[in-house]
């Protein structure tokens, strides 16, 4: 007999997504939990599910992708039933004003603005430059002029740090080689060093602060110009950094000794062991 728990054999499709998230949200038979949420209480979920998408291919975990790519896009589902039954928009209308906005933003692709245009051939450079004209036109018509109109205050530091720099460099307002950015960086760091010197007296504490993150938007500059994205390093550098740590607990373990028991000393003579190591 089969167990009664037992789940159907089906290939769901993204309509039964759409009504299994009407069913979640319906206040007479859906569930509480999800009936509670609105546009604002969902957000730091959907930020939690981007990084742990953004996790998985840093990590080179392709299967784990699919089930993080899936509660990506629940979050997009649940924001267009919140938008159903506010009257703002609906999960077609969210997919039109997608398609439409791809569409014009790649005339190179869809040179008649249709689906069915023949493509024309078009530079990285050429395509580049034309990006960048749309998106000025787009704020424009949002009655944005600045170049640095809608860039995202809830974006990481780092990324808003890249992407103002970037806009700025649209204009020509840029260092244009690595060496005249790593100029910038000695000179930011110059002044924090001043800084540090003046410790103690008045006001030090919030200059010293200031300029360290002068020193930091520098940094990411260089970043940018060596055609990294800041971001994705200093992630990388997060898990290498833990991933040694671990390996010095486990050395230290293996010693007899605790983080809390051991010296200065004795940790670093463990995380040199630990960078050693593959």
């Amino acid at each position: 007999m089969a167990a009664a728990n037992k789940k159907p054999n089906h290939n769901y499709t993204l309509q039964d997504l759409l009504q299994l998230m009407a069913r979640l949200r319906d206040p007479q038979t859906g569930c509480p939990w999800d009936i509670k949420q609105t546009f604002a209480t969902i957000v730091p979920s959907t930020l939690e599910e981007a990084y742990e998408v953004a996790d998985a291919i840093e990590s080179g975990d392709y299967d784990h992708l699919k089930e993080e790519l899936g509660d990506l896009l629940f979050q997009v589902v649940f924001y267009a039933q919140l938008g159903k039954e506010q009257g703002f928009f609906d999960f077609d209308a969210l997919v039109s004003t997608l398609v439409e906005k791809l569409i014009s933003r790649h005339p190179h692709v869809f040179p008649d603005g249709t689906l069915e245009s023949t493509a024309t051939a078009a530079s990285d450079v050429d395509v580049k430059a034309q990006w960048e004209a749309i998106k000025s036109e787009e704020r424009a018509r949002k009655g944005k002029v600045s170049v640095m109109a809608d860039v995202p205050i809830g974006l990481p530091a780092t990324t808003r740090a890249q992407k103002l720099q970037k806009r700025a460099s649209n204009v020509g307002f840029d260092f244009y080689t690595l060496a005249a950015a790593m100029e910038k960086v000695h000179e930011e760091l110059a002044e924090v060093e001043q800084e540090l010197a003046r410790m103690g007296e008045q006001g030090a504490q919030e200059a010293l602060g200031e300029e360290l993150g002068d020193l930091l938007f520098s940094v990411i500059n260089v970043c940018r110009l060596g055609k990294f994205d800041a971001e994705s390093l200093l992630r990388a550098t997060n898990r290498k950094f833990e991933s040694r740590f671990l390996v010095m607990e486990s050395l230290l373990e293996s010693q007899g000794l605790t983080l809390e028991a051991a010296t200065l000393e004795q940790m670093e003579a463990a995380w040199v062991q630990a960078k050693l190591q593959p």
